[in-house]
């Protein structure tokens, strides 16, 4: 298994681009946590704390497709850059103003949102120009994919001992200056100077006019959904089965079947169809989600959850190889961001329609918001199976991808939508 990722880690800038990436993100998945903790520690309410955080998170979703599209038109380094400074200096200036001037304070947070560097879709763009072959890419979505939980695991523990050492003001302020130095790793790495995108088509919609992508992000909404309704649910379970301690387990317990479940799907070359293998990976996340509903006791209910996040990871792999597929040509930075923010507003929406929910039926009811969330996200899927098959699978390069400015032929890269 670990033969194919180390592979990957050996091949040159590869190792430089993702944990630059991965620290360049710090910010972004751990702004929640570092926001709330930050307004508690100057006495304000969890109401401000949770408004603040849900700005940060609006402005997040907008800036991403749109910063997506100017690095698609003027390259990674004058844009990423950029971003990452201005969004590290406006979470600066608010860790020291605090919240004193509201206003300052929400316009700050919107533009530390707004400006956040779309380094999840460069790296994504970047990989085919680094590793040439078309299985190591794939591979290296997967590896990207189980990075992510890792991320997203030991980002709220490297704010939370920040605050312990001293103060959830420094924890702001150090950790954006950690991504901005990881921003700073992968613009000057020779991979991400050289990378242009592919001339692209003026058009206002940008990514957006590609029907499969546009099939994509409705199916990922209901996948980010379900996971948002998962995260409320498990909150009152954990209320009625030993508190904050519970709801940890279980939490952990659906990064760390992310995690397995993504590894070992990268750890293999799988022939067919990616669109066809995503609609049996949905339905085996939808399917997950199902036992969920039974609420058994606190490990039974762990190892529910583990079981419910195996097919998360190896689910967005597979995604990014189909958006790889479908982006029109020149926006595949774009339309990686496109993919972020639809999750992101879909998990937001989960969120806010599990609240009522559970509160009319309890914890189960929340839990079927999920379980009905992936079966939407199948759905969808399945009726636009044509759309999305129209351009995935079975293409051959003509020669000059993206990335390879040489054009130097690949067998099975698509010019016209490879990155």
């Amino acid at each position: 298994m670990a033969t194919g990722y180390l592979e990957i880690l050996r091949a040159k800038h590869a190792m430089r681009l993702l944990v630059g990436t991965l620290v360049g993100r710090l910010p972004n998945a751990t702004s929640a946590i570092a926001i709330v903790l930050f307004i508690r520690a100057e006495g304000g309410s969890y109401s401000l704390a949770g408004a603040l955080a849900a700005v940060y998170g609006v402005a997040n979703a907008v800036g991403q497709p749109l910063l997506g599209r100017l690095v698609d038109l003027h390259g990674q380094p004058r844009i990423q850059l950029p971003a990452a400074l201005v969004s590290a200096l406006a979470t600066t200036v608010f860790a020291l103003t605090g919240t004193e001037a509201l206003p300052l304070a929400y316009a700050l947070i919107a533009a530390a949102g707004l400006f956040t560097p779309p380094l999840e879709g460069g790296l994504r763009a970047l990989w085919p120009s680094v590793l040439r072959k078309e299985d190591q890419v794939h591979t290296a979505y997967a590896m990207d994919a189980v990075a992510q939980e890792v991320m997203f695991t030991v980002g709220p523990l490297l704010v939370t001992l920040c605050v312990s050492l001293w103060s959830a003001q420094a924890a702001l302020i150090i950790l954006n200056v950690i991504g901005v130095l990881g921003a700073l790793s992968v613009v000057v790495s020779r991979p991400s100077r050289a990378w242009r995108s592919a001339p692209r088509e003026a058009h206002w919609l940008g990514a957006l006019r590609s029907p499969g992508l546009i099939a994509l992000l409705g199916a990922f909404l209901f996948v980010g959904m379900a996971l948002g309704a998962i995260t409320v649910a498990s909150v009152s379970y954990a209320d009625d089965h030993g508190g904050d301690a519970t709801y940890g387990w279980l939490m952990s317990a659906i990064g760390l079947g992310a995690l397995v479940g993504g590894t070992v799907y990268g750890a293999r070359q799988w022939g067919g169809a990616p669109e066809r293998r995503l609609r049996v990976l949905v339905a085996l996340l939808a399917v997950c989600y199902l036992p969920l509903m039974l609420m058994p006791g606190v490990v039974a209910m762990t190892a529910l959850m583990a079981l419910a996040g195996v097919f998360l990871a190896p689910c967005i792999a597979c995604a990014f190889i189909l958006v790889d597929r479908h982006a029109p040509k020149g926006t595949v930075t774009e339309a990686f961001s496109w993919l972020v923010t639809t999750f992101t507003v879909g998990a937001s929406v989960g969120t806010g329609l599990a609240g009522p929910v559970i509160e009319w039926g309890g914890a189960v009811r929340g839990f079927a918001v999920s379980a009905v969330a992936g079966g939407a996200a199948l759905l969808v899927l399945l009726a636009t199976g044509r759309v999305l098959a129209a351009t995935g699978g079975g293409t051959v390069v003509e020669g000059g991808s993206e990335n390879d400015r040489n054009g130097a032929p690949e067998p099975r890269f698509s010019t016209g939508h490879q990155a």
